[in-house]
């Protein structure tokens, strides 16, 4: 059983951004933050998926991850599959998935070291509320001016085939090896459970939701697999937590409760099996119904509503 406000943990990058805000309030002037992770407090067991905010201010590398096989192959715990939830676009910001036609390994090589696959990648307009699976082994690149979510399997392994001029390592040979070199597989449309739950994907390594609270609501979560929540719009408590945008929590095995505020809650949420939970998120109507929950809790109680908490900063790979 476990109940935990989420440790929010920034990474700087050298495409990110100063300007966090409205999902982060801490003061970032110094270093540019490419993303910031929602994390365990530091005791705990790892999870397998892991959360975390993307901010674009320069173009991505292009790059691609291995599937379970080529990670285990090469003594790896597991491959990186991923997805995305646009939360924010500037006009003519887009994302590439896949190439436009299929290539040899030897006519991606190529492509790579010339710079043409630039050219070859399959770019797409991005807006807010967009989903996008990004299965590993994918070819696939973000561009400039971007706020996502991504949820992804827990595996810091990425190999860039492509960095625009920066001078950072490439991983070509891996890179080739574990790509999927040809246009990506077809998108599955988001579906509506209900008036609060919004199916985003089901996958092999995860599902995706969204939950959309009326405001003042009041409902039950029922988390049995590994959780993660992050708030996306309004505010509201998650359990003894108030929270609001770019805030979260991991339940397990827990029964927690939702709270949405006066201008609603909505949140993505994120766990670890291949369909979605019938009896995850059920409305209270009864306030005085609550019993307190008898958990593992990490963080502080109830915060300053509008207080955001400092974020420690670290470097990661990619």
């Amino acid at each position: 059983m476990a109940l935990e406000l989420a440790r929010l943990q920034a990474v700087p990058k050298p495409w990110g951004s100063h300007d966090l805000l409205p999902w982060s309030g801490t003061d970032h002037h110094d270093v540019a933050i490419g993303e910031i992770w929602l994390q365990r407090h530091d005791s705990a067991l790892e999870p397998a998926l892991l959360l975390k905010l993307l901010f674009t201010r320069e173009a991505l590398s292009i790059q691609v991850h291995p599937d379970d096989d080529a990670a285990h192959a090469m003594g790896l715990a597991r491959g990186k599959t991923e997805a995305w939830y646009v939360l924010a676009a500037e006009p003519g910001a887009a994302l590439a998935l896949g190439l436009q036609s299929s290539l040899s390994r030897e006519q991606l090589r190529t492509a790579i070291e010339d710079g043409s696959i630039a050219e070859r990648m399959s770019w797409q307009a991005a807006a807010a509320g967009d989903v996008i699976f990004v299965p590993a082994g994918t070819i696939h690149a973000i561009g400039p001016g971007l706020v996502l979510a991504e949820i992804q399997q827990r595996s810091d392994t990425t190999f860039r085939l492509f960095d625009h001029g920066r001078q950072r390592e490439l991983h070509i040979e891996l890179g080739v090896a574990a790509a999927h070199a040809g246009p990506a597989a077809k998108q599955v449309p988001t579906r509506r459970l209900s008036d609060a739950r919004t199916l985003l994907l089901a996958t092999p390594f995860f599902t995706l939701e969204r939950f959309d609270l009326a405001a003042e609501s009041l409902w039950e979560l029922r988390a049995q697999a590994e959780t993660w929540l992050l708030v996306i719009a309004g505010e509201g408590r998650i359990g003894p937590w108030r929270a609001q945008m770019g805030e979260g929590c991991f339940v397990q095995a827990q029964t927690t409760h939702l709270a949405a505020g006066r201008t609603g809650l909505t949140c993505l949420v994120a766990y670890d099996a291949t369909l979605p939970s019938h009896d995850i998120l059920r409305p209270i109507t009864d306030r005085h119904a609550i019993a307190p929950a008898r958990s593992t809790i990490h963080g502080p109680l109830l915060p300053a509503a509008g207080a955001k908490a400092q974020i420690p900063t670290t470097e990661a790979r990619a």
